[in-house]
């Protein structure tokens, strides 16, 4: 393997802070909007559904605009991390693997992920390239920073729709992480078992899958 890219949300990031600042927005408990979001995953919707479900009607894109106005936007901090990924990057850099943050997330997003100078050859967004997954251009766009033949670049994520699923399509190799609430819910599904390279539960696996 040459190159590895990274999925952002419950991959490298926790999306708690996600999803609080948007209920704080919207004036609901944390615990609701956490609900929500676990019923559209679990019946296998948009995690956006959970704020359309929230406030009916809701321009999703106007809001965060408010937000960002307002001085309520985006944040993200060291804290925000999974505590496995500075370490996992670090020993994949080390061993001379191209590393790469590439997930479904705003402009702003990618800022203030580059703002934490993690151990990345590149951090880029859907916001950015203007193409988001699923689509087969997000994964085109993939293989084209990754700098390697498909069947040597591998996708890492959380969500089997978003990420292992349209990755495979592509050509690439692709590792399901058992993390947030898409990974754990779909982790022994089937499909998911079929499809991916490897499965595992921590970034530190990826130093004893590329070991092997």
């Amino acid at each position: 393997m040459e190159t590895i890219v990274f999925d952002v949300g419950e991959t490298i990031t926790r999306d708690d802070r996600y999803w609080a600042l948007w209920a704080d927005w919207l004036g609901i408990p944390h615990h609701t909007l956490s609900a929500l979001v676990g019923a559209v995953v679990a019946q296998g919707r948009d995690n956006a559904d959970a704020l359309r479900l929230a406030r009916p009607g809701i321009d999703i894109e106007a809001e965060r605009a408010a937000r960002e106005a307002g001085g309520h936007g985006e944040a993200l901090d060291e804290s925000d991390l999974y505590d496995d990924v500075r370490p996992a990057l670090n020993w994949l850099r080390r061993h001379g693997i191209r590393v790469i943050i590439a997930g479904n997330q705003t402009e702003r997003a990618a800022q203030l992920l580059r703002s934490l100078e993690l151990p990345a050859d590149l951090i880029v967004t859907s916001g950015e390239w203007g193409v988001a997954k699923p689509q087969p251009e997000f994964f085109q766009r993939v293989l084209e920073v990754a700098q390697a033949a498909p069947h040597e670049t591998v996708y890492v994520g959380d969500h089997p729709a978003n990420d292992l699923f349209p990755a495979k399509e592509a050509g690439l190799r692709a590792v399901h992480l058992r993390r947030g609430p898409w990974g754990h819910l779909w982790a022994d599904d089937p499909e998911v078992v079929a499809a991916a390279d490897w499965r595992i539960d921590s970034l530190l696996q990826l130093t004893t899958i590329l070991k092997d």
